[in-house]
């Protein structure tokens, strides 16, 4: 639920309306007095609709997405980034709740998944931004852990990867959101773009998410020298346990 009662920004955040920006990206501003605003809108397809909102460090930001169609998700990503989120809503929710790390544009991204774009399907929905000076006031993960500063991870890390079969391993950022008992989702962002997530359930490597454009999709982990090594059709992971289970 998205927090009430937050201390309203100051003159030079605050401004009279929603308005829009060039193209289809939408900037979100809100009312005098006012510290959210509730916007609706519509994707259909491949389209993915842009909110773009300006924020300082030390602010907190909350988004309640509240889709038509199932298969509508957000994601946002910080200033000065065209393609590695730091919230990623068809594995994380419909709702965003952060402390900012950094001062610029952030990009609320409204899409379909790739099933319900290639079916040309619609979604309509509404999008309620809030934003205060103060800390964001959110409970602790079911695992009892603090989220680190700006995003929605536990812990954030780099990790040994590989996309394709024969290529040589590179480093990938990661982040893990952890859920309690040894389950966690982690988050592999690749360098050129893109992400992979992996499921752990009671500390063993439970699966992957899959797309689409998937060819080969079988999964397969062992441990080792407290690294999970898993393969997911020809990527490989190094994953350390700590990063799944915590110190």
């Amino acid at each position: 639920m998205v927090a009430r009662n937050l201390v309203l920004l100051t003159a030079l955040t605050l401004s009279a309306q929603v308005g829009f920006a060039d193209g289809a990206q939408q900037v979100v501003r809100f009312r005098a007095g006012e510290s959210s605003a509730t916007l609706s809108g519509s994707v259909a397809g491949y389209d993915s609709k842009d909110y773009r909102l300006g924020a300082r460090a030390g602010q907190s930001i909350s988004v309640l997405f509240k889709p038509r169609n199932p298969s509508c998700y957000f994601n946002v990503l910080p200033p000065g980034s065209k393609d590695v989120a730091i919230f990623i809503g068809s594995t994380s929710g419909n709702e965003f709740i952060a402390n900012l790390a950094q001062t610029g544009d952030y990009v609320i991204r409204v899409y379909l998944m790739r099933n319900a774009a290639r079916r040309n399907e619609k979604c309509r929905f509404a999008l309620t931004v809030e934003i205060s000076p103060g800390a964001a006031r959110k409970a602790p993960s079911a695992a009892g852990d603090a989220l680190v500063p700006g995003t929605n991870f536990n812990a954030t890390t780099e990790v040994p990867c590989s996309r394709a079969a024969g290529q040589p391993s590179t480093s990938c950022k990661a982040g893990v959101v952890r859920h309690g008992n040894g389950s966690a989702d982690v988050t592999v962002f690749w360098p050129d773009g893109g992400n992979r997530v992996l499921f752990f359930k009671e500390g063993q490597f439970a699966g992957a998410d899959t797309s689409s454009a998937d060819v080969d999709t079988h999964t397969s982990s062992i441990t080792e020298n407290g690294l999970y090594l898993i393969r997911v059709g020809a990527q490989r992971f190094e994953i350390p346990d700590v990063l799944v289970l915590g110190d």
